[in-house]
């Protein structure tokens, strides 16, 4: 996979949880792309980690996020 391509994953998945929705990352490679990124950004999301892939789910912050109204 190229970088370019890589820091395009990235961003979109750290913009989903931004937004509140929970991101998937495939291998552990991107998934730890992901974590160095989510540290950086300070940003406070549970990982369940499967055989298949990893989640990110940001935690409640009482503010923003998808409503289920």
């Amino acid at each position: 996979m190229e970088v370019l391509t890589q820091k395009l994953f990235i961003k979109e998945k750290v913009e989903r949880i931004m937004s509140g929705y929970s991101a998937y990352a495939e291998s552990p490679e991107m998934a730890s792309l992901l974590k160095k990124e989510i540290s950086k950004l300070k940003l406070s999301v549970y990982e369940d980690v499967t055989d298949i892939g990893s989640w990110f789910i940001p935690e409640a912050s009482g503010s923003g996020g998808p409503s289920a109204s």
